[in-house]
């Protein structure tokens, strides 16, 4: 197959262009020059006059008209044609009017031709000027238009420009693959040697995959794009069958496995790969991309690194289905509700509860979090699983405050979804109401990520409900995408250290002095420092010895039901 060099490039810069104006144009604005030049020369030597809207009109008027009109086509050559238009008005009035001009001057003694010459004079200034504005504009435009494409770390075209060049070949009803690309580990490498260097790896990564794409080194068109992270999108075109695809693939592939060099270390990366055929697997941008993401999710969940093509069943398999009926039946029978685990200070002082979501089935048999949560996620039903705990966690508080005075809190999980509802603070405040209790008693949890997407966004709800009262934590601290300056950034009260650190904290001084840090780093910024996952007194000898305030285990606490939190919350 024969393909136009650096094809990248070339689409990168086609993506957005506004459609052409018809050469019928250039060529109705020269017909158009022609007349009104005729009629200027025609109208100048005619005597007499013209009754024009029942008034006498002397035809030595009409030549400033109509050949105003002929400045005016000109001006719309080079302001519509640019280039072209300002090269065919130079040669308009420097092979036609011009010389007319001034032979009419110099040999036929015409001394009118003297108000001609300037004012074509000023027509080339003028058509200069917008030629000159217009080409500046241009390349001011086509920056702006390749920072708008373009992924700025590596250069590739980013989400956007991948969304437009499947929005414009839909559009087209052109036959084209996704294939969507997840680096494995890219995590690890990141917490381990640092953002700075996981940034190089990508580069690298995107250097070689740009390289064979613009060396055309597969038998197909290939557009490879960064959609954000370690996730990549390979938009394949000009293939004959599915085999094509696949040896497209397997070359993208064999390319990324081969060894990268960084900093004198040796690096072998693998990924999982998910394709999408239009129009077969999705007919639509959206459909397109998130079924090709699909099957990417289900050969990492199958732990392949052969590229999986999408089908209905990896969307929405059977098991899945089940859960979200059952999740829709708990949250209409209200069996959804929370467990409540106690929370303790070092020294064995019950300070408050987190409430677990826990969910029957209409059999009365418990399901796993593990299994509904991420159903429940994919299905848009958190933030109803969430309000439904929430709810529950404040009338547990409102029945503590009838029988006595306490300063327990109770924490309760807030999914990012959830959080960025529109109605999430009228929601919550309507709860407090409802129990009639203050802010203060609870304790609204965070995970790292919510600062990822929508920074801003999240640091408005997250100081709105600092303004109600509520306290906020920031939980599983370490396992997402820690931050120093969004830490600093959010107005939190409390660190959460998740359990994998506490598991392995006694194995070796490097995990006990990870922890330490944590714990450090929290009090620096005056949080308070929670251990979740206790379940030994060595762990809790090793926590009291590095400072953590709270502890949070089966070694003082399992998740409780209601009744049986109540009764420890007076008791204390």
């Amino acid at each position: 197959m024969v393909k136009n060099r650096k094809t990248m490039d070339n689409t990168l810069k086609n993506l957005g262009r506004v459609t052409p104006i018809p050469k019928s144009l250039f060529v109705l604005l020269l017909l158009l020059y022609g007349i009104a030049t005729f009629l200027v020369s025609r109208c100048a030597m005619a005597q007499g006059s013209t009754m024009l809207f029942a008034r006498e009109i002397p035809n030595s008027s009409f030549p400033a008209v109509f050949s105003s009109l002929a400045s005016l086509c000109i001006i719309f050559l080079v302001l519509f044609f640019r280039k072209a238009g300002y090269i065919a008005s130079l040669l308009l009035l420097f092979l036609y009017q011009f010389p007319v001009l001034i032979v009419g001057f110099l040999i036929r003694n015409n001394v009118t031709a003297i108000a001609g010459i300037f004012s074509n004079l000023f027509t080339l200034i003028s058509i200069t000027i917008v030629y000159l504005i217009g080409r500046k504009s241009e390349k001011y435009q086509y920056k702006i238009h390749m920072q708008a494409v373009t992924d700025i770390l590596t250069g590739l075209p980013n989400r956007f420009a991948c969304g437009e060049l499947i929005d414009n070949l839909t559009r087209k009803n052109e036959k084209f693959a996704v294939l969507s690309v997840d680096i494995n580990n890219f995590k690890g490498i990141n917490d381990t040697m640092g953002h700075e260097f996981g940034d190089g790896l990508l580069v690298n990564i995107a250097d070689r995959w740009k390289s064979f794409s613009d060396q055309n080194l597969t038998d197909t068109d290939d557009f490879v794009a960064r959609l954000g992270g370690d996730e990549f999108a390979i938009v394949i075109r000009g293939f004959k069958d599915e085999e094509a695809i696949l040896s497209t693939i397997s070359i993208y592939k064999n390319a990324l496995e081969q060894k990268l060099t960084i900093d004198d270390t040796d690096y072998f990366m693998t990924a999982h790969f998910g394709y999408a055929i239009c129009p077969e697997d999705g007919k639509d941008t959206d459909s397109i991309i998130s079924n090709a993401n699909a099957a990417m999710h289900e050969a990492q969940r199958r732990g392949t690194s052969n590229p999986l093509r999408f089908t209905p069943d990896i969307l929405r398999d059977e098991k899945n289905l089940e859960i979200e009926r059952k999740i829709r039946t708990a949250l209409s029978t209200d069996n959804i509700f929370p467990y409540l685990q106690p929370q303790y200070d070092i020294t064995h002082k019950l300070i408050g509860f987190e409430a677990l979501a826990r969910m029957k089935d209409e059999d009365g048999r418990f399901i796993s979090p593990v299994e509904f949560i991420p159903v429940a996620e994919k299905a848009g039903l958190v933030d109803r699983i969430d309000t439904c705990v929430f709810a529950k966690s404040a009338a547990f508080v409102s029945d503590i405050l009838r029988q006595r005075d306490t300063d327990i809190t109770v924490s309760v999980n807030v999914s990012v979804r959830h959080l960025m509802k529109n109605n999430f603070i009228e929601e919550t405040s309507a709860i407090l109401e409802k129990y009639n209790i203050p802010a203060n008693y609870i304790e609204i949890e965070i995970t790292e990520s919510v600062m990822i997407d929508s920074a801003d966004k999240a640091l408005e709800r997250i100081n709105s409900l600092k303004g109600l009262g509520f306290k906020i934590a920031i939980d599983d601290f370490g396992t997402g995408y820690s931050s120093l300056s969004y830490l600093n950034t959010i107005p939190s009260d409390l660190l959460k250290i998740d359990k994998s650190f506490i598991d392995v904290m006694n194995n070796d001084d490097s995990s006990k002095a990870y922890v330490a840090t944590i714990v450090s780093i929290g009090h620096i910024m005056n949080l308070k420092v929670i251990s979740e996952g206790v379940e030994s007194p060595e762990q809790v000898e090793t926590l009291k010895s590095i400072g953590c305030d709270y502890i949070q285990g089966y070694i003082w606490g399992k998740p409780l039901p209601y009744d049986k939190a109540l009764e420890i919350a007076l008791a204390a």
